[in-house]
């Protein structure tokens, strides 16, 4: 059964602590950063930084608030990115049976920079880097490693605050509704951002692009939701291979 994990918006308090543990597990260096402005920082996802914070501070019915947004790879239940590499080439991006987990794999170097360009802009969620020096491409890969050894991701571990919670789809999935249907009695507008699209969910208690502008992907055509959009994409992508 495909894992899934949980985050919990209303419980974030940017404490960084999973951005921290994902650089400790991976053993990521650190990027050369500078002052925005802003207690964000990084301010945006690298090759080397495959998981960040993202603040904002907005006004929401006279009040000033801060809301924060835990960024990764979402996991995609039918990976876009997945589909556009595998017409140049096959196994470059794989999605890993037992959890769900979307990898980029090492063969993602022999993609050309056009056709990585093309991987990148499949995401509906702006999240591939490329490193120029190697020719690979990275995100988030769920600390698959972890998972295949029982453990559980290594940001969920450190969060302190129940913002992330990771475990069967199907429980992520009753967990998310049972936390939304407690939010939208004090803000009915909340939502759980893609949810059939996506192993990891969001709970956001605001408009979406208020957290972040790739918080929520687009809406797919009226009555078609993105599994049924790229089966239909699927056979003459397929005729280009």
């Amino acid at each position: 059964m495909s894992k899934a994990i949980f985050v919990d918006l209303t419980r974030c308090t940017a404490c960084r602590g999973c951005q921290v543990a994902c650089k400790q597990w991976k053993k990521l260096p650190a990027e050369k950063t500078e002052q925005t402005g802003s207690y964000q920082n990084p301010p945006d996802l690298a090759f080397n930084t495959i998981r960040v914070v993202r603040f904002n501070d907005v006004m929401i019915d006279g009040r000033v608030r801060w809301l924060f947004f835990p960024e990764q790879c979402r996991h995609c239940v039918l990976p876009p990115c997945k589909l556009t590499a595998d017409v140049y080439v096959e196994g470059a991006i794989r999605r890993d049976e037992s959890t769900g987990a979307v990898v980029y794999t090492a063969l993602t170097a022999r993609l050309s920079p056009d056709e990585k360009e093309q991987v990148k802009a499949a995401c509906p969620y702006n999240i591939p880097r490329i490193d120029e020096a190697s020719g690979l491409m990275s995100k988030c890969d769920m600390c698959l490693d972890r998972l295949h050894n029982g453990e559980i991701p290594a940001c969920v571990k450190v969060c302190p605050t129940s913002t992330m919670n990771f475990g069967d789809r199907d429980e992520m999935l009753a967990l998310a509704e049972e936390r939304l249907a407690k939010i939208r009695k004090r803000t009915p507008t909340a939502q759980l951002l893609n949810p059939d699209d996506v192993n990891v969910i969001y709970l956001a208690e605001f408009d979406p692009k208020l957290y972040y502008e790739w918080a929520m992907a687009e809406a797919t055509p009226p009555g078609m939701d993105r599994r049924r959009m790229l089966a239909r994409l699927l056979p003459p992508l397929r005729l280009l291979g």
